[in-house]
């Protein structure tokens, strides 16, 4: 998955990215507020890792203009500022979670898989949520969803997933499965099933 990365630390910043990219995300790394601020308005990012102490823009003035601009996605505030009052200057501000410096980098993956894979399927209900909001799918998009979920961790084909979705005798369209992969993408967030090249589909284990 594709993340945000905005820390004016050249030493700090190389080394989270690089251990970030050892965890499997994809990281863009920007030095100062402004680049973040552009950034998280252009790109379609699965989360950031946002320091409070930038440059040129103070980072929870990047998480005050976002949010207000209505983009959604999981911040998580880095900072060294370890007094109660700036963590909760960054959650009401509009971050998901914080960590404080320095940083563990386990931890610090841990929590940005929590918050960019939050989605609950409710089998009996036959609902979806992300985040707590209710997610509305169609129903081939919700039987799809299911199947990858169950079998968390492990590689579907196509055709493993037509045959959840289509009866024996229906006519499937050759691209039927990667449309509906494409709207799930869309409405629960581009991290949640994995494409592997030649073989199908993955939704890892702690999506599930």
């Amino acid at each position: 998955m594709r993340i945000l990365l905005a820390e004016d630390d050249t030493l700090l910043g190389d080394g989270l990215r690089a251990g970030l990219r050892q965890a499997g995300f994809q990281v863009d790394w920007v030095r100062d507020g402004l680049a973040a601020e552009r950034e998280l308005r252009a790109e379609p990012y699965a989360a950031a890792v946002l320091d409070l102490g930038l440059p040129g823009m103070d980072g929870l003035d990047v998480l005050t203009s976002i949010r207000r601009a209505g983009i959604t996605l999981p911040v998580l505030v880095l900072t060294a500022r370890d007094a109660v009052p700036d963590r909760i200057k960054g959650l009401d501000g509009g971050a998901d979670d914080y960590v404080i410096k320095p940083v563990d980098l386990d931890e610090l993956a841990a929590r940005l898989r929590a918050l960019v894979q939050d989605v609950q399927l409710d089998p009996a209900g036959r609902t979806v949520q992300r985040n707590g909001q209710p997610v509305a799918l169609s129903t081939r998009e919700f039987d799809l969803l299911q199947a990858l979920m169950l079998a968390a961790g492990r590689v579907l084909s196509r055709e493993q997933l037509e045959q959840q979705l289509y009866s024996w005798g229906n006519e499937v369209d050759s691209n039927a499965v990667e449309v509906h992969i494409h709207h799930l993408r869309k409405k629960l967030g581009p991290q949640l099933i994995q494409t592997v090249r030649g073989v199908g589909y993955l939704c890892p284990r702690d999506a599930a």
